[in-house]
């Protein structure tokens, strides 16, 4: 099997590899078939997109819609690296799948509207399927509503002309499309599971999210929710192009 490609932005080591762990135990893949590219802290080197089933990218602590002056150089340099990589992989309808940081980089990319209009505190939220998107093949065996972690500070409010909404939820009306056929996006965390989350609101608790007096109370507001779905839908993505 080719193997799949994680993009990932995250500068704290127990976040970053948090991430990845996450992402291989619910894709159901060894260490040998997920090659993890820590952009933050590097170029990003050729991707031959004929060597990988898929790319994954990532959320991470960078805000897409803040005004550039705002933004660090690290940050400009990841950004103007996924725009080249993300318009090939739109072009070649090439398996990817965007999660939280990911919509807003393929909403942007693409035309679409992000900003903050659209933002949810951390927590458990009820995301329920667009008509007709059970259909989807990443969405197959997923009930038509279900629990997800969320906290993010901005969305796609307006979708990329051509997009196809599949999943919203009652303050964030996009959580979820597909650009053609193979590429895909979430706002929900579909890697996070109650313990992964706990860590990364300890890891970012001054970066914004929460007032970092209220981490235990947002702590205690996640916990004891079943959250088991969105990780069938990244098992989904994962079945269906391994190649």
């Amino acid at each position: 099997m080719k193997p799949f490609l994680l993009l990932a932005t995250r500068a704290e080591d127990t976040a970053a590899d948090e991430e990845y762990a996450a992402y291989l135990r619910c894709g159901g893949l060894a260490r040998g078939q997920l090659h993890r590219v820590r952009l933050e802290a590097g170029p990003l080197p050729a991707v031959d997109l004929e060597q990988y089933s898929g790319i994954i990218l990532g959320g991470s602590p960078f805000t897409s819609s803040d005004p550039p002056e705002g933004k660090s150089g690290v940050q400009l340099r990841v950004e103007a690296e996924l725009m080249a990589l993300v318009d090939r992989v739109v072009e070649a309808d090439f398996p990817f799948f965007g999660a939280c940081y990911g919509i807003g980089t393929l909403g942007r990319i693409r035309g679409g509207r992000v900003d903050g209009q659209f933002g949810e505190p951390i927590s458990a939220v009820a995301v329920e399927l667009a008509d007709g998107a059970a259909a989807d093949p990443l969405l197959s065996g997923v009930p038509r509503r279900f629990k997800a972690f969320v906290g993010h500070k901005e969305a796609c409010s307006v979708l990329p002309a051509g997009a196809v909404r599949l999943a919203g939820s009652a303050a964030c009306p996009v959580q979820m499309f597909r650009v053609g056929s193979n590429v895909y996006a979430t706002q929900f965390h579909p890697e996070l599971d109650e313990a992964g989350l706990i860590t990364r609101i300890s890891v970012y608790r001054n970066a914004g999210y929460f007032p970092p007096a209220e981490a235990d109370d947002v702590v205690a507001s996640i916990r004891g929710h079943d959250v088991h779905v969105p990780q069938r839908i990244m098992a989904n993505f994962v079945r269906r192009y391994a190649s």
